[in-house]
């Protein structure tokens, strides 16, 4: 039986996934912070599925939801390890706290190293392990390319993801372990609903102006927004692949939203933000 372990399954993607590998025959382990949610889990998906209860900054219950699923394995080696759970709150990075840019990097970066380290070796990273080595998935963000406004702590984390899941892999190829990353637009999930409640307390800002008419777009983006299953869909191929691609684009909007954005020269993208924005007038490149 395939196994695997998936950080933040509580909602969303983590959630999605988690559901459809164990109706796909998966023995899954899944993440979340709060016992209420383990046992609604465990009672939603059955004997495929085992929760584990640890946050990802927290290296001693890391540690012991390792040895949890090495016992489980019984000496059988972990699948894949999915490095799902991250956060991402708007802000003025001018007016935001350090303390909560600090967090995105330590739940979104740091976080995603330590669950590795600690469940790298159950994925085959020691000598002589005699099962087929497993593969890491992190799910990063077309924000790990793009930096937009108001959300430059959440891009400055994926930005570091990327640059951890290619040095990481380059380094795995020691133990035949593959990093893969998934690379979203917007998701249909629960974050986009706080985007209003979140930016409410910069109103009174000088970017307020700018603020107000975003959060009030929110209801349309959300119907815009890419549906989980298709993200689902991405994380299987990148599991079941023989050769899967290092990493998975998944915009939005592929044009405005991936293409362009990579492929126009910074200034001209900065006054098309400008534009959007409704800043044009005061902005002077």
């Amino acid at each position: 039986m395939k196994s695997i372990v998936i950080t933040g399954v509580s909602t969303g993607i983590g959630y999605d996934a988690a559901k459809v590998l164990v109706g796909r025959g998966w023995r899954v382990f899944g993440s979340v912070r709060q016992q209420a949610d383990a046992n609604r889990l465990q009672q939603e998906m059955g004997v495929g599925f085992t929760p584990l209860l640890f946050d990802v900054t927290d290296e001693m219950a890391i540690r012991t939801a390792v040895t949890h699923v090495q016992a489980a394995l019984a000496g059988a080696g972990l699948t894949a390890l999915v490095n799902n759970a991250g956060i991402a709150e708007p802000a003025p990075l001018m007016h935001m706290a350090l303390a909560d840019f600090r967090r995105h990097l330590e739940i979104n970066v740091t976080g995603v190293l330590a669950v590795s380290q600690a469940f790298l070796p159950l994925l085959g990273a020691q000598k002589d392990w005699p099962h087929v080595p497993g593969r890491i998935i992190n799910i990063s963000s077309v924000s790990g390319r793009i930096a937009y406004p108001f959300m430059g702590a959440y891009a400055a984390s994926k930005h570091a993801l990327e640059a951890l899941s290619d040095a990481l892999r380059r380094e795995l190829l020691l133990y035949g372990i593959d990093v893969i990353l998934i690379e979203p637009g917007t998701v249909k999930t629960p974050i986009i609903g706080k985007f209003a409640e979140q930016v409410g307390r910069y109103m009174q800002t000088d970017y307020g102006a700018v603020l107000e008419p975003l959060a009030a777009t929110v209801e349309k983006r959300e119907r815009s927004a890419l549906p989980v299953a298709q993200v689902t869909a991405v994380i299987l191929k990148a599991l079941e692949s023989e050769r899967p691609q290092t990493r998975y684009p998944l915009p939005r909007k592929k044009f405005t939203g991936w293409l362009l954005p990579r492929l126009l020269p910074d200034r001209w993208f900065d006054r098309l933000v400008a534009q959007q924005l409704k800043i044009g007038k005061r902005y002077k490149p």
